[in-house]
């Protein structure tokens, strides 16, 4: 909890608190003075007016922080940002009026009293909620923006409270003359203050607002501090309390920011200036001639002040009772704000019921690192797998009964987890609902094994073929070379390999000339797709028999080493197999990359199609356990899109994407698209996390 974040909201208090405490000061001092000597007036209306405009402050507060705790991520943000703004307007326009009016106020709420005591007690009440009523809710829409804007509720909450105590005893002390406080100079310069304050505020609302898709620019970042600073440390949280800046702000917000203080602070000035140099106008006495609206409510109240006190706290608090029943469970479908820091893991989140619970997950650690929130079981319902510091990311688990905690992972250091948290409902649901029981490396051994033992087989069969190659240059056979080229590049694209996960030895092997400073002519290009270029632009077999006797050598060393290259060694990389072989015939094959003259894109994405089909068998009775509807719809479409390639052979013979039609290889475009979408999930389900290596 940062302190610093009290500091706004305390001169909110005290400011706020003190108007409102003065005008409660002078309705009771025109109440003595309108009373006939030798009577005690009676103030119990005023303080009922008090309390019931207190009510309405409160009932507004509740109606606020519940209406939009059941609001999706993106509609908080909207309504937040609209109400932050009009926090600002308010407040901007509540200061030049007090501004103007601080010379003559007094004598206008005494001409209030004088009328409403003509009345009766009911009057005087209904004169006080009036006079009292505007200032709470201003005060308490500020006050709740600037909680929302700090990111904290305890600390700007405390400040708030401290401020509004000083504000009574100020206010007392005041009226008891046991102290003289020049109020002028109090107003002028904590205006300034609350000014900047505003500033930061508007600021802060116009983010949301971007962030909510209502206004532009969400991307264009004015500057970003958050890797060069700590969020935590003290003159960071000093700066971010004291101003409601951020470490990350948009162009737009700091335009707005700077406009809003060019603007105001000058119009300010020249304000007090100008009400400096008028005349103070004496008001008259006696009643006003003309009944204003605040006399038809204080004549419809009479004399009556229990009755009128009554109505004027029963209505809000009922009107704000009545809006909340109405709303959604906030534990089916709000957004629960939690934290993490250097020390806690999760905090904010105390309890809940069944059905989908969105978290706001704000990293206040300094440090980038996973957030995972699992139930009893260990089995994970949710995860943010990097979150940076001094960022809020969004998590949403659908979460049946039972109990769950968080678990923070942050970079160098030990994993903290919350204490568990029950969550009850009627539902019938288990905390196995939508979770995943997490991945060990132990789990992985097996398939990885199998899969090792796989490639092996088909490395084998690759120099097999590559000796092939060879006899047919020596031979002179070109056309045999070529066919046999092809046999060769299939049986490497059947070993699996994907995103260079063989090392340098798969570069050495399968290697494109991309950033080499000879392209196809540097000599540190290489292997299968060099005798592809060599075998389709008319190179002869001597220069060719050098690049196979360097690729044989090449396989020879990759098949001493397979168990221990990143892939094939490491079983946790096995899972990102299953997408990314296919996800390289995408790049690769299908875009025509690696086409240096064979136009061999089909048949090497059905090659790599059939070691998905191979990685998948091995992987599938995990992932059966976690996701049972993925396997089944992954057959499917790689049914589709072997048919999809098929089509493109004319006679049994495959024909480059060139020479095949546009609905032809759109089907199969579409097809690979398709099926990479549902394995995409493959390597998060199967993921190994930190404790279970």
């Amino acid at each position: 909890m940062s302190w610093s974040d009290a500091v706004p909201n305390l001169l909110i208090g005290l400011r706020e608190g003190l108007e409102a405490g003065l005008v409660v000061s002078i309705l009771l001092a025109a109440l003595h003075k309108t009373t006939p000597s030798g009577q005690k007036p009676s103030t119990t209306p005023i303080w009922l007016g008090v309390v019931g405009a207190v009510a309405i402050s409160g009932s507004f507060a509740a109606v606020l922080t519940y209406s939009t705790d059941v609001l999706s991520s993106s509609t908080q943000q909207a309504v937040g940002g609209i109400l932050s703004v009009l926090a600002v307007v308010l407040v901007t326009g509540m200061v030049f009026w007090m501004r103007r009016t601080a010379s003559t106020l007094a004598g206008q709420l005494r001409g209030e009293v004088q009328r409403a005591a003509l009345i009766g007690g009911g009057a005087l009440a209904v004169t006080a909620f009036l006079a009292v009523g505007r200032e709470g809710l201003e005060t308490t829409l500020f006050l709740w923006t600037a909680v929302r804007a700090s990111g904290e509720t305890v600390a700007p909450l405390v400040g708030a409270a401290i401020g509004l105590a000083a504000a009574v005893i100020l206010c007392w002390l005041l009226f008891r003359r046991a102290i003289k406080l020049n109020l002028g100079v109090f107003f002028s310069r904590t205006a300034i203050v609350l000014i900047v304050i505003a500033a930061g505020i508007l600021a802060y609302g116009l983010g949301d607002l971007q962030d909510a898709g209502l206004l532009p620019g969400a991307q264009w970042v004015a500057f970003d501090l958050t890797g060069h600073v700590d969020p935590n440390s003290w003159w960071v949280s000093l700066i971010t309390g004291a101003t409601e800046l951020t470490a990350k702000m948009t162009v737009l917000q700091v335009v707005a920011w700077a406009t809003y203080l060019a603007v105001v602070i000058p119009l300010f000035v020249r304000a007090g200036r100008t009400v400096a140099a008028a005349p103070v106008p004496v008001p008259a006495a006696g009643p006003s001639p003309g009944p204003g609206h605040a006399d038809r409510w204080a004549r419809l109240a009479g004399g009556r002040p229990w009755l009128a006190a009554a109505v004027l706290i029963a209505v809000p608090v009922a009107a704000a009772g009545a809006v909340i029943a109405v709303l959604p469970s906030s534990s089916g479908s709000g957004t629960t704000d939690v934290t993490v820091t250097d020390r806690a893991c999760g905090k904010g989140w105390t309890g809940g019921r069944t059905g989908t619970q969105t978290f706001a997950v704000a990293n206040k650690s300094g440090k980038a690192g996973e957030v995972i929130l699992a139930n009893s079981a260990g089995a994970i319902v949710a995860e943010i797998e990097t979150i940076g510091p001094a960022t809020t990311a969004t998590m949403t688990a659908d979460l049946g009964a039972g109990s769950y905690s968080f678990q923070c992972r942050l970079s160098g250091q030990a994993m903290v987890s919350s204490a568990p948290v029950q969550v009850a409902g009627s539902t019938g649901r288990s905390t196995t609902v939508a979770a995943v029981l997490p991945v060990s490396v132990k789990d992985l051994t097996g398939p990885n094994d199998a899969y090792r033992q796989y490639a092996a087989a088909d490395l084998a069969t690759l120099a097999t073929d590559v000796a092939r190659i060879r006899a047919d240059l020596v031979a002179g056979a070109l056309p045999a070379a070529r066919a046999d080229w092809l046999t060769a590049q299939l049986d490497w694209e059947r070993v699996g390999a994907s995103y260079d996960s063989f090392g340098d030895l798969g570069v050495a092997i399968d290697g494109l000339p991309d950033g080499l400073q000879g392209g196809v002519d540097d000599p540190r290009f290489t292997g299968l797709h060099r005798l592809e270029y060599g075998l389709w632009h008319g190179q002869g077999p001597t220069e060719l028999l050098a690049v196979t006797d360097t690729l044989q050598a090449d396989i020879t060393k990759l098949q001493g080493k397979l168990a221990s290259t990143a892939v094939a060694g490491d079983p946790t990389n096995l899972p990102i197999r299953a997408h990314e072989i296919l996800e390289d015939a995408l790049r690769d094959h299908l875009s025509g990359i690696d086409d240096l003259g064979a136009g061999a894109a089909y048949p090497e994405t059905s090659a790599d199609l059939q070691v998905t089909r191979v990685v998948l068998g091995e992987l599938a009775p995990l992932i059966d356990a976690r996701a049972p509807k993925l396997l089944p719809t992954a057959r499917t479409q790689m049914d589709a899109l072997q048919s999809a390639l098929q089509a493109t052979q004319v006679d049994g013979q495959w024909r480059a994407p060139s020479a095949t039609p546009l609905a032809a290889r759109q089907q199969v475009d579409a097809a690979v698209g398709a099926l990479l979408e549902t394995l995409s999930s493959v390597p998060d389900l199967l993921e190994v996390p930190p404790s279970h290596g």
